[in-house]
């Protein structure tokens, strides 16, 4: 049998033996239904509508903690410790409301109150029907781990040792060290290291760069977190953090895509995407492709912001920063289109007034430099989530970060926080009016929604470090709850953690390897209704139209720009509920 088909049916029995086992064999964990797509015992749905959606991976001790219930009118329930089997609260959830991006009416019980670790028990006071949950610390920071290490398990140019990787060990693949560039056949580059994109094995300035960014945020603001915090990864001996040292396999990558002239090449690919083969066995020529506005100035933002987080490099960094920035200024419109001959990810974009203004931003922190701050402020438009096509919100981020603080006029600081507590207010009203109480609109069900919502999160931390309400770290931690299981897809979206994760993630090697979960720690991208892939799916819905499945790239594809924000979001949301 073909190695392929013999490992994707081998991963499909686990993934239906894990369902099964989650929806027939009575542990509560959806109190009678199964997420979309998923297989239903029979008679389960009739028999009652009822259905749980909650955090699967736990609850943090002092969070606010909500369970949303499936149900037309308000149920009494009562909460009991599973250790004891002492009853620990009781009450009434919310009035019903129904909730049109998945068509389902829910009311929400609010368990806020348990702040003691352990696992406990929901139960509907006139049914049968209840769902287990945690309090845990440790659940938490586990996932947090996962995710960040999941940079690792990405890594181009290096074979992953079974002493940090396990039984997701590999051969190295892509060595990089022989790349020409596709517009000068004779210019040969040496561009090795860097982290694969998504679920394919390019590498991308602009994704990489705001990527790098967020993590590089990460550290900035939780750096006590991260001095003391590990995940085994190679470096995990040395006497600097584990964080820095996965973010400087990718800086030095991004080095390398810089030409001699400051701009930077757009990205390093293969003409057309890789079959779904481990990384040592996609062996096609890889090429640099174009020099752009998007991804010079990104990776001047970069560049810039590294030279104050690696002070041994600042020099580099900073040089590299501001030859990136002078080809921008003479080069101030040049947006990325694919050749005709190239068919892997374009990340285009043709709006540079967010790129001018957030690079700009973090060269001024850097350097003091007034000429940085007017460009800054001809160019900063209104606050808005980041992605890898619209880095305004970084701008804000970092301006009113401990370093913008410092060094901006009080009067500037103060206008630039007003606004942006504006917008995460918007966020936080969003989310007391869900049904599902979370910060997520009609329009932030796009490609990466799982994305967004991290993103999202990540604003609202920074709103709640600057003004201390709690309105919106209750946003930012509900956030973090819809895409750990609160949510009606019934999945939690980071693989490896949760009772109902994504097994058939769009990403080559976890589709490709002997091994039948998924590589951990990888969050999918969510559910989306464009449904780009032409796959089967169960539902059209905005928030339901979601399939655990490879051939399913528009909702379960996994990539770096996904992940970054749900490091820092978990990253915040511990630092915070203490």
């Amino acid at each position: 049998m073909n190695k392929n088909i013999s490992t994707s049916y081998r991963k499909l029995v686990v993934g239906l033996a894990l369902t099964l086992g989650l929806t027939a064999c009575g542990d509560g964990s959806n109190g009678g239904s199964a997420p979309s797509g998923t297989p239903v015992s029979e008679g389960q749905i009739e028999a009652n509508n009822i259905a749980f959606y909650k955090n699967q991976v736990g609850y943090l001790p002092a969070q606010q903690k909500l369970i949303v219930v499936r149900t037309d009118t308000p149920v009494e329930y009562k909460v009991r410790n599973m250790n004891t089997a002492e009853t620990v609260f009781t009450s009434v959830t919310s009035l019903p409301a129904y909730w049109s991006l998945a068509d389902e009416t829910v009311s929400v019980a609010d368990v806020s109150s348990i702040t003691a670790a352990g696992q406990y028990r929901l139960e509907l006071t006139d049914s049968d029907d209840y769902t287990a949950f945690n309090v845990s610390l440790e659940r938490v920071e586990a996932m947090h781990d996962a995710s960040i290490k999941a940079f690792y398990y990405n890594r181009a140019s290096l074979a992953l040792d079974p002493a940090f990787a396990g039984k997701w060990q590999r051969e190295a693949g892509h060595p990089d060290t022989y790349v020409l560039n596709l517009n000068d056949p004779n210019q040969i580059l040496s561009s090795p290291k860097g982290w694969y994109d998504a679920g394919d094995y390019n590498k991308y300035i602009v994704n990489s760069g705001i990527s790098t960014y967020t993590l590089m945020r990460a550290y900035l603001d939780f750096p006590a977190f991260y001095g003391e915090r590990t995940w085994n990864i190679p470096e995990s001996s040395n006497s600097r953090p584990d964080l820095l040292d996965e973010v400087s396999w990718n800086l030095d990558w991004m080095l390398t895509m810089q030409d001699t002239d400051g701009g930077v090449f757009h990205k390093l690919t293969t003409l057309n995407f890789a079959p779904d083969v481990m990384p040592a066995a996609a062996n096609e020529q890889r090429y640099v492709v174009d020099k752009g506005t998007a991804a010079t100035l990104n990776f001047a933002g970069v560049m810039a912001t590294a030279a104050r987080v690696y002070p041994d490099m600042a020099g580099t960094y900073l040089s590299a920063a501001e030859e990136a920035w002078q080809w921008a200024i003479t080069h101030p419109h040049i947006p990325f289109v694919n050749p005709e001959n190239v068919a892997t990810g374009e990340y285009g974009d043709n709006e540079f007034n967010d790129e001018f203004a957030w690079a700009a931003a973090e060269l001024y922190l850097t350097t003091g430099n007034q000429d940085y701050l007017t460009t800054m402020d001809n160019n900063l438009g209104p606050v808005s989530t980041p992605g890898w096509s619209n880095s305004m919100g970084l701008a804000y981020l970092s301006l009113l970060s401990s370093e913008g603080q410092s060094d901006l006029s009080n009067q500037r600081y103060a206008a630039l926080k007003a606004r942006f507590l504006d917008y995460a207010t918007k966020l936080a009203e969003q989310s007391q009016s869900s049904p599902f109480r979370v910060a997520m609109t009609r329009h932030d069900f796009v490609w990466g929604s799982n994305g967004v919502a991290m993103n999202h999160a990540m604003m609202l931390a920074k709103a709640f470090e600057l003004s201390k309400d709690k309105a919106y770290l209750e946003a930012m931690t509900a956030l973090i709850d819809y895409v750990s299981g609160k949510n009606p897809t019934g999945y939690s979206f980071v693989t490896g953690h949760g009772e109902q994760t994504p097994m058939f993630i769009h990403h080559r090697q976890s589709h490709a390897d002997d091994i039948a979960e998924p590589v951990p720690g990888f969050l999918a991208g969510g559910p989306q209704n464009g449904q780009q892939d032409n796959c089967t799916y169960s539902s059209s819905l905005p928030a339901t139209s979601y399939l655990d499945d490879w051939c399913s790239y528009s909702t379960n594809e996994v990539t770096i720009n996904w992940n970054a924000p749900l490091v820092y979001s978990v990253a915040a949301s511990l630092n915070f509920n203490r």
